[in-house]
């Protein structure tokens, strides 16, 4: 008898924990914490909530709790996304944020200047990228990741490479910062938001 009530109980704790798990990964609200940020000497970006090492440096302050949205396409590209983040040193959700803020993860879409696909490449970027196919996934989102890491090389800060991404390195240049554009401020929240959401 007590060997049947050890073996229940034991039932008992395994399926309370699989409830548990599953709870917390279908749960829609979560903390948000401050991010963190370091740059390693290959110039590759490290983000995290949980810093541990005293590298990190506070990046974003956030002490409010968001709901957490499960993105349309979330997860489609993860296979692309992993090898341009390797290849140029990009974080993942980072550029999973861009793809979010530019085209909402349709890799058919044309804004209204002309940008097309996934990340939004403009045509007289598309040979300097390597881009034959605006609209195929793998290209448009090599070609932009590089495009990112190439304004990230340049200004050193992800939030002024955001900025020349979104309004053209030349308006950096001119503003020597982040252009005063509602535009180009609100892209970069937009961004930044996402990524927390995805981190």
């Amino acid at each position: 008898m007590k060997q049947h009530n050890i073996k229940h109980a034991i039932k008992t704790v395994t399926l309370a924990v699989l409830i548990a798990q599953l709870l917390l990964l279908l749960l829609p609200w979560q903390a948000v914490a401050d991010i963190y940020m370091y740059r390693d000497k290959d110039g590759v970006m490290h983000f995290t909530n949980v810093p541990n090492s005293a590298r990190y440096k506070v990046y974003i302050k956030e002490g409010s709790r968001k709901k957490i949205k499960r993105f349309k396409g979330y997860g489609r590209y993860d296979s692309i996304i992993s090898v341009a983040s390797r290849r140029y040193g990009v974080e993942s959700n980072l550029i999973k944020a861009i793809i979010k803020a530019e085209s909402d993860f349709n890799p058919r879409a044309v804004s209204k200047k002309g940008a097309k696909g996934l990340m939004q490449i403009m045509p007289e970027n598309y040979r300097d990228l390597g881009i034959i196919n605006p609209f195929d996934p793998r290209q448009n989102i090599m070609g932009g990741t590089k495009y990112f890491r190439r304004m990230y090389n340049k200004y050193k800060k992800t939030s002024l490479a955001l900025a020349a991404y979104n309004a053209g390195p030349t308006a950096v240049d001119k503003h020597k910062g982040v252009p005063p554009y509602k535009e180009t401020k609100a892209y970069i929240k937009k961004v930044m938001k996402y990524y927390r959401q995805y981190s």
